[in-house]
């Protein structure tokens, strides 16, 4: 498991960081469960990764100023909280906001694409990408759970990739979101493990088809 296997970080801009929280609050968002946590996990993820050889492609969400890239429902949203001085949920092109965060920020060589939607490959490079590196497996971290990273990954699987979701490299907006995103995934048989069991050498990645009523049956979790 080398270069066929990819890591995939989903939007770990900084405009999710504390500091830019305020931001989120106006359009009822909570803070990112976790978000330390989960951020170091993906630190130590994209580290064996890279030691391993896999290539590393990262997605940062994106959006015009004005909204005129956004999705009707999006638009409504701006619309609601226009006059509060609000920016798009979605950081501009350019700007601290649209970086990644530094702890987990890109090395020579990773790839970053830009993307407007959740799914990190519409209107985007990435699948010629992965099909140009040869990549038939792919490791989904980053943000958030139930959005752009069940959506990028439901993708994936609908174009013959290998998908695996690090439950300790994801998380979102809401413990209950985070674990039901993680359940729907494992009944679409997505692999959803721990990045270590993922990046194991020789790892089967058979839990889905191992596992009596995966997805179906109530996590044990904790805030």
């Amino acid at each position: 498991m080398t270069a066929t296997t990819a890591i995939l970080m989903i939007d770990v801009q900084k405009m999710y960081l504390e500091r830019e929280q305020h931001k989120r609050d106006v359009f009822g968002w909570p803070p990112i469960w976790r978000l330390g946590e989960v951020v170091g996990e993906c630190r130590q993820l994209l580290a064996a990764g890279r030691a391993a050889g896999m290539p590393v492609i990262y997605t940062r969400a994106v959006q015009r100023p004005d909204g005129a890239d956004a999705t009707p429902r999006m638009r409504r949203l701006l619309a609601s909280v226009a006059g509060n001085g609000v920016p798009p949920p979605a950081a501009a092109r350019s700007g601290e906001p649209s970086e990644i965060m530094d702890e987990v920020a890109p090395l020579p060589g990773d790839i970053v694409i830009d993307k407007l939607r959740w799914d990190a490959f519409h209107f985007t490079e990435l699948e010629p990408v992965l099909r140009n590196l040869g990549v038939q497996r792919l490791i989904i971290a980053g943000l958030q759970t139930n959005v752009c990273v069940e959506t990028t990954a439901r993708t994936a699987m609908m174009r013959n990739f290998e998908v695996a979701v690090a439950e300790d490299a994801v998380s979102t907006d809401g413990i209950p979101l985070h674990f039901n995103a993680l359940n729907a995934m494992r009944v679409l048989y997505i692999e959803v493990a721990p990045w270590r069991e993922l990046t194991a050498p020789g790892a089967p990645w058979d839990r889905a088809f191992t596992t009596p009523h995966y997805g179906r049956t109530e996590p044990s979790h904790s805030a």
